[in-house]
């Protein structure tokens, strides 16, 4: 397909049916202006910060008292108050709806399903709340979950939400040091976990795990196992404190529950940083902010409505998790899936899609180009009818995934990928369902958001290469970070950089087309004779190659300079000879520029990543560097990291 040709067209009947295109005529009375397309909607989104995010609570329906003022202090960051006088609740918004059509339909990999209509997740959260409240729990006081994505993870957390308690969580997979150095700083009162979970077929067990952390998380008034290996009551008698939730439940009749309207600002969720680089930041998202951003989002970015089927291959440990389960304010059915998406096969989540009628499909940038690389075609072996976008995100999605998604998996499909990120439990850019979609760009800023591209001096720059920033407030940014009182950390985080501007840390770039390519991280950014190379515009290349699985990429000291050293991971049978480098090399040379060849090549067995999924490659430049690791509990396979350590092919 012609580079000046997009990869879709939304038809006309596509976008007159899209909820965005109802909120641009909406705004357009609000304004009495004419917006003539999404970059005028979202010009005016950031001029009129108080039109806009109240009329986004009005559209959205958000139950609760919206208060007279909408933005005060706007002028600063940190320091802007969205909404001061608000009162609402967030469980209250995700609990709109009733009935007994299905609010969540959970799939584990042993092949367990199970559903509960709304009415039956109604039930659960009332058991679970005033169990909650019998243990004492009150607002502001934190819940920990190391939970697998399943039913009663999100009954737990609205449960949480609905009394004004804290909820954290994270996934089982998590060694005990990793569980420590979260939930160790929050000091929870309450401890869900799971009795075991299933990956790649098999039963992994917990208990011994769990003892271990529990009894170091010394505020805990109670440890509650959840129920999935059907050996919760025997675990719980392993453990002091510890209680099987069902058996805890038992006393309690569903009835109805109770919402405490609280105010905007209140304290929701606490989210971690990865914790490559040092113990994980605590980050405290509020109630509010996070609301009224996922129903922007996922109503007008998104297009998620009343009936859909709503999917992201997510854990209980990254933020599409928490943008997943807020899918039940638009009264979608979750469809909730848990364990390793190629168990037995690769084909495993388009079995799901095809079998409950999904109709939004989320999922990472890796797992896409995994199904392109084991030649996998869902297009002709899947009936992929009902779902209408899919959504990758996780990792820049190189261009041959976004050929790839039209090509092996549905021809007339929005690709949406998008990127934000934990540190605003939402994105700064996504998809627009009313645009075309380009190969290799991310099609525009989120509405209501000041995003730009600036450069060292702090200069806006089109067509290059910069820092993502936004100028302006926005309601989801974090409250601040857990044990940072006077703000130090928070402001070290985002405001350093340039004064009164949320700088993001990702390198990226504006397209002609008014979309953006995310270049990767800044801090892991390439800088080869002083010039700046995101590692991301190599990895679109080499990854390409049949012959290489994946790779990492970063810059070595070396010389009073800094050279660019690539790891690679081999396909079967493949081996790294003279050959192979020098087609590495061109490939690279030809498709990005000479400035991004590396240096070196070295072939490795595995790559380290997070729980999440994403490769580390601080991780790897410290230990190239015969630098310490510092919270080596955050990655998913911590071993990998001696294949990069004392490599002579780089010692010289």
């Amino acid at each position: 397909m012609a580079a000046n040709t997009p990869l879709w067209t939304p038809s006309e009947a596509q976008i007159a049916s899209a909820p965005l295109t109802e909120f641009m005529r909406a705004a357009e009375r609000a304004s009495g202006r004419t917006f003539a397309d999404y970059h005028d909607l979202h010009t005016w989104s950031v001029a009129e910060r108080e039109a806009f995010w109240d009329l986004v609570w009005d559209f959205c329906g958000i139950i609760g008292e919206k208060g007279e003022t909408v933005l005060a202090d706007g002028d600063q960051m940190p320091g802007a108050r969205f909404f001061p006088d608000a009162r609402l609740n967030f469980a209250e918004n995700l609990l709109k709806k009733t009935g007994s059509s299905n609010a969540i339909v959970f799939r584990g990999e042993d092949q367990v399903e199970r559903r509960l209509s709304w009415d039956e997740l109604r039930a659960k959260v009332s058991q679970l709340q005033q169990l909650f409240v019998k243990l004492g729990v009150k607002q502001g006081d934190r819940i920990a979950a190391m939970m697998p994505n399943m039913p009663e993870t999100v009954a737990a957390m609205l449960a949480a939400a609905s009394i004004g308690a804290v909820w954290s969580s994270c996934s089982p997979d998590f060694g005990e040091q990793g569980v420590l150095d979260r939930f160790g700083q929050i000091e929870p009162v309450v401890f869900i976990v799971p009795d075991g979970y299933w990956y790649a077929g098999k039963a992994i067990e917990v208990a011994d795990k769990v003892a271990a952390v529990a009894v170091k998380l010394r505020t805990l008034r109670k440890v509650l196992v959840v129920d999935y290996l059907g050996t919760a009551e025997d675990v719980a008698a392993t453990i002091e404190g510890a209680e099987a939730l069902e058996t805890a439940l038992q006393p309690f009749a569903a009835k109805a529950v109770t919402f405490e309207r609280l105010p905007f600002a209140h304290p929701l969720y606490i989210l971690f940083s990865s914790g490559t680089t040092g113990i994980p930041k605590c980050i405290v998202h509020s109630a509010g902010g996070t609301l009224i951003q996922h129903v922007k989002e996922l109503r007008l970015h998104a297009g998620i409505v009343e009936g859909d089927r709503f999917f992201y291959f997510t854990t209980c440990g990254w933020m599409m998790w928490n943008w997943l389960v807020s899918g039940l304010s638009c009264g979608a059915t979750l469809l909730l899936y848990d364990g390793s998406p190629f168990h037995p096969s690769g084909n495993v989540l388009f079995d799901f899609a095809d079998a409950e009628k999904m109709t939004y499909f989320g999922t990472s940038a890796k797992f896409i180009d995994s199904v392109r690389k084991a030649e996998l075609k869902p297009i002709t072996t899947h009936d992929l009818s009902t779902v209408r976008t899919i959504s990758s995100t996780g990792s820049p999605l190189s261009p041959e995934g976004f050929r790839f998604v039209y090509e092996g998996i549905k021809h007339d499909i929005h690709l949406a990928s998008i990127s934000g990120g934990t540190d605003i439990v939402s994105c700064f850019v996504l998809g627009v369902p009313t645009e075309p979609v380009w190969v290799g760009e991310i099609q525009g800023p989120g509405l209501g958001l000041a995003v730009d591209v600036w450069n060292d001096d702090g200069q806006p720059v089109r067509q290059e290469k910069g820092e993502l920033v936004c100028t302006k407030a926005f309601p989801a940014m974090p409250i601040g970070f857990w044990n940072d009182p006077d703000g130090k950390k928070y402001h070290g985080a985002y405001f350093e950089r340039f004064d009164n501007v949320w700088c993001h840390g990702d390198f990226a770039e504006w397209t002609e087309h008014g979309g953006m390519i995310i270049h990767g991280r800044s801090d892991a950014t390439l800088n080869p004779g002083g010039v700046r190379i995101g590692t991301a515009e190599i990895y679109n290349q080499v990854e390409q190659m049949p012959e290489i699985l994946e790779a990492i990429c970063i810059g070595q000291d070396f010389d009073n300079d800094v050279r660019v050293v690539l790891f690679v991971r081999l396909a079967p049978g493949v081996v790294l000879d003279e050959e192979l480098e020098k087609k590495i090399k061109a490939k690279i040379r030809t498709g990005a520029s000479p400035r991004h060849v590396p240096a070196r090549i070295v072939a490795v067995t595995d790559i380290p990543r997070t729980k999440s999924g994403k490769i580390t490659e601080l991780a790897v430049r410290d230990v190239v560097h015969g630098r310490s690791v510092k919270n080596k509990e955050a990655l998913a396979n911590p071993e990998a990291l001696d294949l990069f350590r004392d490599r002579p092919e780089l010692q010289s």
